[in-house]
């Protein structure tokens, strides 16, 4: 697809097609910057409408407050079925039942379903692989560890790493594999040149 004008027009005919498709659809790299930018041109010309003083601008204003309510709701109705096609895609890589192609998502939209399928691949582990093993139920939710740094990236741990003293001073780790941790840029993008982690 190439790139589009968002308009109401074509934000109901993209929402449209999701509904009438199986397949999740792609959609434009800069499509939500372009919805901002879309809703924020709205907003002005409702604004402007309001200082108006004429005959007409009542009824203008009415028709820029319903179309702005109906931009909303088809932006909800767009985002719940791509939601409930991640949450299918992430289910699939979970349960192992083939291939899953993420190359239609948009990168938030790869976050949200690399933390699903984790979520699920965590529960599957912890609840019906012990079970199957004989054990009780036990999960091993990977650590979170918050840092104060503005510039940070989320990572999670290929392999194990032992405690270890950033550039900053600051103590961090021990972590295992599959651990999850928001740390300094220099330090996160250090452990993936090391190929010890990966960005999520």
């Amino acid at each position: 697809m190439g790139e589009v004008i968002i308009t109401y027009e074509t934000l109901y005919e993209l929402s449209r097609r999701e509904k009438s498709r199986p397949e999740i659809q792609k959609l434009d790299k800069d499509f939500f910057n372009d919805v901002i930018k879309y809703i924020k041109d709205k907003k002005e010309i409702l604004e402007s409408q309001k200082t108006k003083e004429n005959v007409f601008a009542a009824k203008e204003i009415e028709r820029t407050t319903k179309q702005l309510d109906s931009i909303y709701r088809i932006l909800k109705e767009l985002y719940e079925k791509r939601e409930n096609k991640i949450i299918t895609l992430a289910l699939l890589n979970s349960r192992n039942l083939g291939k899953v192609d993420t190359s239609l998502l948009l990168p938030e939209e790869v976050k949200f379903y690399e933390n699903v399928k984790n979520d699920l691949n965590l529960y599957r582990g912890g609840i019906l692989g012990n079970l199957q093993q004989g054990k009780s139920p036990a999960l091993n939710e990977p650590k979170v560890i918050k840092s104060d740094f503005q510039d940070k990236i989320l990572i999670r741990f290929i392999s194990p790493v032992p405690k270890f003293v950033g550039s900053n001073g600051f103590n961090y780790g021990p972590f295992e594999e599959e651990d999850i941790a928001n740390l300094p840029s220099d330090v996160a993008k250090l452990l993936i040149e090391k190929g010890r982690a990966e960005e999520i």
